[in-house]
């Protein structure tokens, strides 16, 4: 079956599906949780039901770098169906052979929503394509883009291997423009290895074996897939690094194809309105200064559009983009080192988030479903996330922009208990992740650090932490280095005594940690208490049961009285943040503001942002 198959809704994908064997009419009948492919979801979220091969994640996936529809469509969601083969890594390339089996794009094969609910090592993804002539015309160039894929992608089209990538948590491009036929269906297929944790790779907390507070892994293509026209001098991307003076971005831009006498215009709106313009060579920094600048922060996440021509001879590329203007630093305020947003000193309240979800794993089921944590993490009165050892698509980020929420960013970790055994390879392929991971994330305004380790997981020495911490700074300056992430636990306990911040864990907490010499001090993790919701849970899962409690008022009142030690007492240390685990619970963990299905809030709303504004409120003051 290739892609270009069309049926306009969830049951008739279903009754396809029975045809084919993939799913009974009693599966069908007897369970409400159904998804597309018949399986009954082992727990299904307010969004499961939605999902279906015509609408899987339909939104343009790059905000930052969107190409507007002008004479002709630019884009070309490949998200739906593609054939698929679970393979023993022997297979050879099944170019113009047609697969048993099917899987929905871009869902993880391991989750329900995938229909395919199966780890393999090895698979191979295969569909056929019509591509509008309009894409190739005039000189312009077929742009293949895959969001992400776990873990090494080989991509091939119409036989010709494409492009190759290693990394399961950044995006990759290839021009496909020599592998196409003159006319008719162009055949893609992608062979994917997805070892896990079987060898030392990035793979956060993804197992083979998931228990206590490790989860199924997610392999293969889980990010959306697209096709996109470009000239054949175009912008590959385009960062904009707010001056430390407020009243200017530095834009940067980075062009493929020939580039040389290529010209940069950006031009800078406020609410559709023209406050700043700039032009210069397309491979130099521009100073794209900002009439009446209006700053980006939590209470107000003002964001400036950007309209960016480049032009070469008489080839044009047009894009959009947005960002906003704001400063973090690490400053004195008081005699004590804190974290000031736009050199105002800010307690930076967070939440851990872990980004799953028990239908699509990696891949929240609908954009809706990805806001909706973003959404809830504000609505509660944080005004911060810790994104926990994964990176999220790019539409993720668009939310805590729009939305407001300052952003941890964690470095997805190497396997935990393996710190001694790591090669040469295995830690130059780590480095070589993390300076991809913050090259692509480097525009983000939301992000406001970077974590390299957490917890000494995949963390080879002490020293290491001070190394990834320089290695990270040297790329992105503008941002704090919280160089380990709980630094008194818990493989290979010590201080690297590097980066911006000094950060500690404590269950349940909260830890109280003093500034030092040079760096601010937060608690990067703690709370974590635990309540279970009968009939919200992921099934046959043992409950890591730390920090229970025995009802909805007993969790919120415990909330409350944490987070107050944090008010009362942290503040006065000079603490600027702190990180509760968690807003949603997650397989075996049950200590989540929301269950895994986000459909059960476990505490009292209002009582939790009132304490939560409160602390906000006291570690804003001088």
């Amino acid at each position: 079956m290739t892609g270009s198959i069309r049926i306009r809704s969830a049951s008739a994908w279903l009754g396809v599906a029975m045809a084919m064997g993939l799913a009974s009419p009693s599966m069908a009948a007897s369970d409400p949780a159904a998804t597309w492919s018949g399986k009954p979801a082992p727990l299904a979220t307010p969004w499961t039901a939605e999902v279906s091969p015509r609408n899987a994640l339909p939104e343009y996936p790059r905000p930052q770098l969107a190409r507007p529809s002008l004479e002709h469509p630019q884009w070309m969601s490949l998200n739906g169906l593609w054939q698929y083969a679970p393979d023993d890594g022997k297979g050879k390339p099944p170019f113009g052979q047609a697969l048993k089996e099917q899987v929905l794009v871009p869902y993880p094969i391991e989750s329900v929503l995938s229909g395919v609910q199966k780890h393999s090592d090895y698979m191979f993804y295969r569909r056929t394509v019509d591509i509008p002539a309009a894409f190739a015309a005039q000189g312009r160039r077929v742009q293949l883009n895959f969001g992400a894929v776990s873990h090494e992608a080989t991509v091939y089209v119409n036989g010709k291997q494409v492009t190759q990538h290693t990394g399961g948590y950044t995006s990759f491009s290839a021009d496909i423009t020599p592998a196409l036929r003159p006319q008719g269906p162009q055949e893609i297929v992608v062979a994917v290895h997805a070892p896990v944790d079987a060898v030392n790779i990035m793979v956060g907390k993804q197992r083979l074996k998931p228990e206590g507070i490790f989860y199924t892994a997610a392999s293969g293509i889980w990010q959306t897939v697209w096709l996109e026209s470009v000239p054949a001098t175009s912008l590959a991307q385009l960062t904009f690094a707010p001056a430390a003076s407020l009243d200017a971005f530095t834009v940067n831009a980075k062009v493929q194809g020939p580039g040389d006498n290529a010209t940069l215009q950006v031009t800078a709106y406020a609410d559709g309105k023209a406050v700043g313009e700039a032009k210069g060579p397309a491979g130099q920094p521009l100073r794209l200064a900002i009439a009446q600048p209006h700053l980006w922060s939590p209470q107000d996440p003002f964001l400036y559009t950007f309209k960016a021509v480049l032009t070469r001879g008489g080839q044009r590329d047009e894009v959009t983009s947005y960002a906003g203007l704001r400063t973090i630093a690490v400053e004195k305020v008081g005699g004590r080192n804190r974290i000031v947003l736009n050199g105002k000193p800010t307690f930076l309240l967070a939440t851990l988030d872990q980004g799953y979800w028990p239908d699509g794993l990696h891949t929240a089921p609908t954009d809706a479903a990805l806001k909706f944590d973003i959404q809830k993490t504000k609505d509660l009165g944080f005004n911060t996330i810790r994104k926990h050892i994964k990176v999220e698509p790019a539409r993720w980020y668009y939310w805590t922009d729009r939305i407001g929420l300052m952003v941890w960013q964690d470095m997805p970790a190497l396997p935990t208990d393996r710190n001694d055994k790591l090669s040469d390879a295995d830690k130059a392929s780590f480095r070589a992740d993390v300076s991809a991971i913050v090259e692509q994330l480097k525009g983000e305004t939301s992000i406001i650090g970077w974590i390299p380790f957490n917890e000494g997981w995949g963390q080879w020495s002490i020293p290491a932490a001070a190394e990834l911490a320089t290695q990270i700074k040297q790329l992105d300056p503008s941002r704090l280095v919280n160089a380990r992430s709980g630094a008194n636990c818990c493989d290979m306990k010590g201080d690297p005594h590097a980066g911006d911040v000094y950060d500690v864990h404590d269950y349940q907490g909260p830890g109280l940690p003093s500034p030092d010499a040079t760096r601010a001090a937060i608690d990067g993790e703690h709370g974590g208490l635990t309540l279970n919701i009968p009939g919200h849970v992921w099934p046959n899962t043992p409950i890591n049961p730390y920090g229970a409690v025995k009802d909805r008022d007993a969790l919120t009142a415990g909330y409350v009285a944490n987070t107050a030690v944090l008010r009362d007492k942290g503040v006065p240390k000079g603490m600027s943040g702190s990180v509760y685990t968690q807003i949603t619970d997650v397989e075996g963990e049950h200590n989540g503001f929301f269950t895994y299905d986000r459909k059960v809030e476990k505490m009292d709303a209002a009582k939790v942002r009132a304490i939560n504004e409160a602390t906000i409120r006291a570690g804003a003051q001088p």
